[in-house]
């Protein structure tokens, strides 16, 4: 990467985001810090990314004519796609004819937007452990994928877990306990898949004691070369598979530890690139399983704005740039998300002085224009020596914002 400039002007490093979420947002703000001009893309007006970069352009990202147009009409020196519903085979192009760099690069971009692409990496390719998988393109042969009726081996069984290969957030996903639940949760899948693509994986459920986030960050070393750095595992409870709440750092055996930052080396090391890693692993006392990766920030790691000296918004920011990172966690703490609690095309949020008395707590409002029942609209985050305690105070926080319509 050239020097470091200033935006708007011939100097500057541009970096376009794809995706201007929350978590876009983020790093949007960190990338300023550093002097870089920034360009947020989304698919709706007024993303909580628009409200703070520098240029904001609306457009369907997952249209691969209007995504090249984009980029070759901005010209931005680097990509960072920052959601799952992209065109990633124009990335793929655009990248192979030297237009633009892509974060990490666009082929780990294309292989973790699909659940398969990455399962068949960690299982097959690097011969990671995971759960018992098939994917399946109808409900018949999802039936026969769990029953073992389709010339596949020994059936999935129950219970076990159905998710569209394409979706993010939770979407689509259902934990089924028998033979009657399964139409239903196809209908679910087929409903909560991005495209119109209707297949799935089933996988068997995997007895774990927790799940962690083990975030990963590959970022340039004194001699240029690339290091791999890991910060300390993150705890995380979800419902519907969309997370709730973290914790960091999440106590774990030394040997389950070991292996996490191992399974965790091996998938990104083959993703190769530069910047933040999400890997989510299914941990048993000193058995650890891959479960997915997102080449990107990820939403169980927002408690780092709170636990370390760098949190994951500025590591991506830092790796993205070639700059040094330290993953060295500050104090322990905890989010809990805020959801909008009602829908409408606007929401205030009453409660926010009392939820700010809580000691050591912090909140982040993501800014988004719509609001809807279970729509995270914010996180409440605090630090505590004690996890536990902290995880309460969060929670604590989060109840005291009441978000109502405007």
């Amino acid at each position: 990467m050239r020097p470091l400039g200033t935006p708007y002007s011939p100097s500057a490093i541009r970096v376009m985001l794809l995706g201007a979420g929350e978590l876009g947002k983020e790093v949007v703000i960190a990338l300023q810090r550093l002097g870089v001009e920034t360009i947020a893309v989304d698919s709706r007006p007024n993303a909580p990314g628009h409200q703070v970069a520098h240029h904001a352009r609306t457009v369907d990202m997952s249209d691969p004519d209007a995504l090249r147009a984009l980029i070759l009409a901005e010209r931005p020196d680097v990509v960072v796609p920052e959601i799952e519903a992209i065109a990633t085979a124009a990335l793929v192009a655009l990248e192979a004819e030297g237009v633009v760099r892509v974060i990490p690069t666009a082929r780990a971009t294309r292989l973790t937007m699909d659940r398969e692409g990455i399962r068949r990496l960690a299982a097959e390719t690097l011969g990671l452990p995971t759960s018992p998988y098939r994917f399946c393109d109808s409900l018949a042969e999802l039936t026969a994928a769990i029953d073992g009726t389709d010339d596949g081996g020994a059936g999935i069984g129950y219970p076990c877990v159905i998710k569209p290969v394409m979706s993010s957030s939770g979407k689509g996903q259902s934990k089924i306990d028998g033979p009657a639940d399964v139409p239903a949760a196809w209908d679910h899948a087929m409903a909560g898949g991005r495209t119109k693509r209707g297949r799935v994986i089933v996988e068997a459920f995997v007895d774990f004691d927790y799940e962690i986030t083990q975030l990963t960050v590959r970022a340039s070393g004194t001699g240029g070369e690339v290091e791999t750095h890991f910060c300390e595992p993150i705890g995380h409870r979800q419902v519907g598979g969309d997370y709730v709440e973290s914790w960091q750092p999440h106590a774990m055996p030394a040997a389950a530890r070991l292996r996490a930052q191992e399974i965790a080396r091996a998938v990104t090391e083959n993703l190769g690139g530069q910047g933040v890693f999400g890997v989510e692993l299914f941990v048993r006392g000193e058995q650890v399983w891959f479960n997915e990766v997102s080449p990107r920030p990820h939403d169980t790691g927002m408690v780092t704005m709170v636990t370390q000296g760098q949190n994951e918004f500025e590591l991506h920011a830092r790796a993205i740039l070639g700059l040094p990172v330290d993953t060295t966690l500050r104090t322990p703490g905890a989010s809990a998300v805020i959801y909008g609690g009602v829908d409408a095309p606007a929401i205030v949020f009453d409660g926010v002085d009392d939820a700010l008395r809580v000691p050591n707590s912090d909140l982040r409002l993501f800014g988004k224009v719509e609001s809807f029942t279970k729509r995270r609209m914010g996180v409440a985050l605090v630090h505590d020596v004690d996890v536990d305690y902290a995880r309460a105070q969060a929670r604590l926080v989060a109840r005291r914002v009441k978000p109502r319509k405007a």
